[in-house]
């Protein structure tokens, strides 16, 4: 896992054997990687002051909460007084932090929780109103177009011309089988039951 922190950072590692000494310009990450100064101004300057803890995602000094890769590769906030010391008494006896001490160890390294990730956003009504919006904005082009582009209907589409129609059919007996002449009885002058 080191080494692809180091060929995904760019910079050049230096392993911690004991038996060997470590430069001064050299940087400890969290995950025993050693960075150098060239490297720790490279990425510091995109991640602020935040310790990298891990490989993330790509490898990128870069920080996400996905429920699939649950541990980001830096820590969430910046290291200040208040947090070193903090995560000073973490390494001591956990009974003797309080609650909102441990809730303040978990925020230092994470945003949100598992929860927190999984809660509804709400995103679905934003959804819906564009939908509903669109249908509106169609309906609305449809009727602009039956106004403004269509032509008037034509005049064989109403329903006097299709009664005329309809009784030139019957006198002139025009399907006498299966058609209109055989559903009228032209005994009786109506239609048959």
């Amino acid at each position: 896992m080191s080494r692809q922190l180091i060929k995904t950072l760019g910079a050049v590692a230096v392993r911690f054997p004991k038996q060997h000494a470590v430069a001064a310009s050299s940087i400890r990450c969290s995950s025993g990687v050693v960075l150098d100064q060239e490297a720790r101004e490279r990425i510091h300057p995109r991640i602020g002051n935040r310790d990298i803890v891990g490989f993330g995602i790509n490898g990128s000094a870069s920080y996400f909460d996905e429920p699939l890769m649950p541990f980001p590769a830096i820590r969430f906030k910046e290291n200040t007084p208040e947090n070193v010391a903090l995560r000073e008494r973490e390494k001591g006896d956990w009974k003797t932090l309080t609650l909102e001490e441990k809730k303040a160890l978990y925020r230092i390294s994470f945003c949100q929780t598992y929860a927190e990730m999984y809660a509804p956003t709400g995103d679905w009504k934003a959804i819906v109103a564009m939908i509903l919006g669109l249908c509106s904005l169609t309906g609305w082009i449809i009727i602009w177009m039956k106004v403004y582009v269509y032509p008037p209907m034509p005049h064989t589409l109403t329903e006097e011309w299709q009664e005329a129609v309809l009784k030139h059919m019957v006198a002139t007996r025009s399907g006498p089988i299966e058609g209109v002449a055989s559903k009228w009885d032209y005994e009786k002058g109506r239609w048959k039951d």
